[in-house]
């Protein structure tokens, strides 16, 4: 008869038990990592347990119960199997029954992998590691032999969770949506820069909420951008209040056509980063101090008498700082029409910059992609790792409530944080 469990009894105190485990394993000489290592042997035993339960309820009997005689099918051998698990390959015992009709979920027939060793697969490859580097990592790490031809079906199994991630539901309105592009070398014939963009949204709760990417060839306009966003209109975004972009042509039409009321702003951001990639890094910080003033400024007077100052102090040493934000200057000015909370939001690059790092680490680690599909997957994975969702959330500013005050009076009736 199986014996039952006591429902007062004392829970196991898992420490202890980990304390005798070890002290046992050092009294013994067995190491902790390792073919023969403790971690090894105890995930071999868990295993074999969890596969012989499994076991008993497809029979219906434990094991050695006469009960089970005379039943039509009873406990067969056992196979040697191994598997690949997160501490490296372990070797078990399988049980077979004598009808073959035992179908164990634990681990199933054919698998020699547990689902853990896919997530390894998958953090690595969102990291930029190829097939090759990723085979070498569990070789050096686990002392297992992985097969390029076992780690890409598994990295490809994420094409149709990108395509449903890329087409899920938005939100109805986003108070902001930045568009921005990561450049990928791809080797079509030959190695060329593509841009990949994604739209980067802040929904009415403060939260970075990643709409999608889309690869382009360099050369996009209107019809391109209509697409773009009619997708995203289509998934539910109806309106949008402030599309932030950067010199992308054919990109405000495009804007104009699909959310009227929308307002296109020149990316603040980009010109602020632009701008240090013409100056020395040691003088980053102290420009990034000079340079706050101009666009924290309360009127465009206000602004450009703080440039003045700026350019006093930079534009002998860098001119081309200068033109830039001289040529820039008429599509600057409408940010400084903003509430300061709404500033904060279009200025607020934290969510945005640990994106693009993540993203650009794992380019950069890749060097080129042999086809725009490997590129997109590549940059959905760092998505991916932001978030087990796959969205990527983050909370874009910590004054969120200010901010969304101040959208609602600026955008009156299109902001309706409950109809989210």
């Amino acid at each position: 008869m199986t014996e039952t469990l006591d429902p007062v009894a004392k829970p196991v105190d898992q420490r202890e038990l980990a304390e005798q485990l070890l002290a046992q394993a050092k009294q013994q000489g067995v190491d902790l990592v390792g073919p023969n290592g403790l971690l090894n042997q105890l995930t071999k035993n868990v295993l074999e347990t969890a596969l012989d339960a499994e076991m008993t309820e497809h029979l219906g009997y434990d094991k050695h119960d006469p009960n089970g005689r005379g039943s039509g099918n009873s406990r067969n051998v056992t196979r040697s199997k191994t598997v690949l698990t997160e501490i490296g390959p372990v070797q078990i015992e399988v049980p077979r029954d004598t009808d073959a009709s035992f179908d164990p979920q634990i681990v199933r027939k054919r698998q020699r992998r547990l689902t853990g060793v896919d997530e390894i697969v998958l953090s690595l490859s969102a990291k930029g590691l190829t097939t090759g580097e990723i085979a070498a990592h569990f070789d050096d790490v686990y002392g297992a032999r992985v097969s390029k031809d076992t780690i890409s079906p598994i990295t490809d199994k994420v094409i149709g969770e990108m395509t449903e991630w890329q087409n899920r539901p938005l939100d109805a309105v986003y108070p902001v949506v930045f568009i921005d592009a990561i450049h990928v070398k791809i080797r079509d014939g030959q190695v060329s820069n593509r841009p990949v963009y994604v739209a980067i949204g802040v929904t009415v709760n403060g939260e970075r909420d990643i709409l999608g990417l889309w690869a382009g060839d360099g050369g996009e306009g209107a019809k391109f951008w209509l697409a773009v966003l009619s997708e995203i209109k289509n998934r539910g975004a109806a309106d949008v209040c402030i599309v932030v972009c950067d010199g992308l042509k054919g990109l405000p039409d495009a804007i104009g056509t699909v959310w009227p009321q929308a307002v296109v702003q020149t990316c603040v951001i980009h010109l602020i980063r632009n701008t240090f990639r013409y100056a020395s890094r040691k003088y980053w910080d102290e420009m990034s101090r000079d340079l706050r003033p101009v666009y924290t400024a309360p009127t465009e007077a206000a602004a450009k008498e703080r440039f003045v100052e700026f350019t006093a102090k930079w534009g002998a040493q860098y001119p081309a700082i200068t033109r830039m934000w001289d040529n820039a200057w008429s599509e600057f000015v409408p940010f400084l029409d903003y509430d300061i909370e709404i500033r904060r939001v279009i200025c607020s690059t934290n969510a945005i910059e640990s994106l693009n790092a993540r993203y650009r680490r794992a380019v950069r680690a890749r060097g080129h992609f042999p086809s725009e599909q490997a590129a997109l997957k590549c940059l959905y994975l760092a998505t991916r790792a932001l978030d087990p969702t796959g969205r990527g959330k983050a909370r874009w500013a910590m004054r969120w409530k200010p901010a969304l005050n101040a959208f609602a009076i600026a955008f009156e009736g299109r902001i309706n944080p409950s109809g989210n």
